[in-house]
């Protein structure tokens, strides 16, 4: 019929607001079928550009993280700091942006802590703890269950995407902090050999003396020993292994087995949730590249 036809069948009082919307959102869905009408070759071209842009994408950055794995994680951590404050300030979103303010002002705090020459012995105990705050998400969606079901739904989503962005980030600063901190104290180096030589009462992580004998209980923490039987807090060879992203020893970069490091099953959901997070990397710095460069190439091509 005709398009305003749909308005004489609504009431004009303002007692039914949803039949009116619907009648917009078929009036728009109408105008939105007669401008794409007969364009269904030229969406085929789309997606296959879009396809083919993902493959690309994917090569390249695959090619790229393996030859030069520094500045690929230097890059997708800008990207990743970056993105989202575009589409934050985009839409208002001022709870993310709150939230992201403040975890910009602790980590700059954490990374100022982290590379101070010379490097206080008790920052790197102070740098661990504080990235693995992003775990408290999980406990804030097991207490959904104490809220409405509505509500305690859009709590948990909402939690959810905080924990795992801010997780990813924590992670990634995490990594830097600890090469930066490591490469301070000496007793470790990312392409040569350490500076200093390690001492067997001595920590290779914090470069502070092991009080607690091997198979001593301690009060706070225990010792631990890898295989290449070099000796570290446990507090600390657990950051330096899950938080830092490190499975070499940090004195002689021997393998480190994880799996002997971390017997209880509860605790391994770490290293799941440390490859969601890899995936969700791409997906968050990425991923909006991409789509830019397809629009830019369908605009080119006068495709619509």
């Amino acid at each position: 019929g005709e398009p305003g036809a749909c308005f004489w069948s609504v009431s004009p009082s303002l007692s039914a607001p949803p039949p009116l919307m619907l009648c917009l959102s078929l009036l728009q869905q109408e105008r939105m079928y007669r401008m794409h009408r007969g364009h269904e070759s030229m969406h085929v071209e789309m997606i296959l550009i879009f396809l083919c842009a993902l493959v690309v994408a994917q090569i390249v950055l695959v090619q790229w993280r393996q030859r030069h794995g520094r500045s690929y994680n230097l890059v997708t951590l800008l990207q990743m700091w970056v993105v989202p404050l575009y589409f934050t300030i985009k839409f208002y979103w001022w709870r993310f942006l709150s939230m992201w303010g403040m975890f910009s002002v602790i980590t700059s705090y954490i990374l100022f802590r982290a590379t101070r020459k010379p490097l206080s012995g008790r920052t790197p105990r102070y740098v661990y703890p504080s990235y693995t705050a992003v775990h408290i998400h999980y406990l804030m969606v097991i207490w959904t269950h104490l809220i409405k079901a509505r509500d305690s739904m859009d709590f948990g989503i909402v939690s959810l995407f905080y924990g795992l962005y801010y997780g990813i980030m924590g992670r990634d600063f995490a990594e830097i902090c600890s090469d930066y901190m490591a490469s301070t104290i000496g007793f470790y180096s990312g392409s040569g050999m350490p500076t200093r030589s390690l001492s067997d009462n001595v920590c290779a992580v914090c470069g502070q003396k092991i009080i607690v004998e091997l198979n001593e209980e301690g009060l706070i923490e225990n010792t631990y020993q890898l295989s290449c039987n070099h000796v570290f807090h446990e507090f600390c060879i657990r950051g330096w292994c899950i938080v830092g992203k490190k499975q070499t020893c940090p004195y002689c970069k021997e393998k480190v087995d994880l799996k002997r490091m971390i017997s209880n099953p509860w605790e391994r959901t770490h290293f799941l949730y440390g490859q969601i997070l890899d995936w969700l990397r791409y997906l968050v710095a990425w991923q909006p590249v991409v789509i830019g460069i397809v629009q830019g190439i369908n605009y080119s091509l006068g495709l619509e």
